[in-house]
């Protein structure tokens, strides 16, 4: 993967954040998921928008079910019990040897652990609903948790390598990754839903992302200064990715802690589709890429 194109992301979105997207508010939003709209009508075809998206949040959901399971049990989802198999082209795991975390914290590891339990359901709350739809559920893609963050850390300026498995720290950054970008494309997608269940399903899902995200941002936070210094770099690299001002670090601009980042209306950001693969993806407009080196399965991939 080239950093280069996510450090001159980075770069043109430093100079130009303010003009381009002054007074964010539900226009930009708004706009943002409807741009989604077109993308997943047109690659869906005849399995339907649902579907299509199901597909997608699969996709996502086994990268963080993997993280977290790896973080705190060494081994994979499927050491759970979980299938990882289905339609497209099933992959591994790009993952250091020996990942289970050392953790020092018992409270972080307890933590980790439920969030860990808590993907795996929603892995397996997916699939289901694929396989209700009558559709064969994705398959796991190709997933990279070892160069994808050595890549983000050379992108954001926070050093040659990043292990998030290496303590309790750095795996509260490698989480913080993830988590805002889930809360913010279950966001956008919800207004594309047209089945009510499954709407109903992906609320409940948005809103334990959201607890997910908090407790994440809240420990980053109370970690001390150089955390909340690499966080606000992350988010810094997410926002160039995205293209918009749909993003923030744990600390605000008064220095003071700023664990729900919301727009001026005190809502979370939404973003489309594309906006997040390019953040998935590490460029804007891939087709694959970061932690996904091959690309997602399912209709939604590029």
């Amino acid at each position: 993967m080239d950093t280069g194109m996510i450090s001159e992301a980075l770069t043109q979105r430093r100079g130009t954040r303010r003009q381009l997207l002054k007074g964010l508010g539900w226009g930009v939003a708004g706009v943002a998921g409807m741009g989604m709209l077109p993308r997943i009508a047109q690659a869906a075809g005849g399995v339907g928008l649902d579907v299509a998206i199901g597909q997608f949040a699969l996709n996502l959901e086994y990268l963080e079910a993997q993280f977290y399971t790896y973080a705190v049990t060494g081994q994979g989802i499927e050491a759970q019990g979980l299938a990882t198999d289905g339609s497209g082209t099933k992959g591994g795991v790009t993952i250091k040897s020996n990942p289970q975390v050392p953790f020092s914290d018992p409270k972080i590891q307890q933590y980790a652990a439920e969030i860990g339990q808590d993907e795996r359901n929603h892995v397996a709350l997916f699939r289901g609903f694929l396989t209700a739809a009558g559709v064969q559920p994705v398959a796991q893609p190709q997933l990279d948790l070892q160069n994808s963050f050595n890549t983000l850390a050379q992108a954001a300026g926070i050093g040659s390598s990043f292990d998030p498995f290496a303590n309790d720290i750095n795996f509260l950054l490698g989480a913080f990754i993830f988590e805002d970008v889930g809360v913010t494309l279950f966001g956008g997608a919800a207004k594309l839903l047209t089945n009510r269940d499954l709407l109903d399903s992906a609320a409940g899902v948005l809103a334990v992302e959201a607890y997910h995200a908090a407790n994440i941002r809240a420990h980053v936070f109370e970690a001390g200064s150089t955390a909340q210094q690499l966080a606000q770099k992350i988010s810094d690299v997410r926002k160039a990715l995205s293209g918009a001002d749909d993003d923030q670090g744990v600390v605000d601009s008064n220095g003071k802690a700023n664990i729900q980042p919301t727009d001026a209306n005190g809502r979370a950001f939404r973003r489309s589709a594309r906006q997040g693969l390019n953040i998935v993806y590490g460029a804007v407009n891939a087709a694959k890429g970061l932690f996904f080196p091959n690309g997602l399965n399912g209709a939604i991939t590029k």
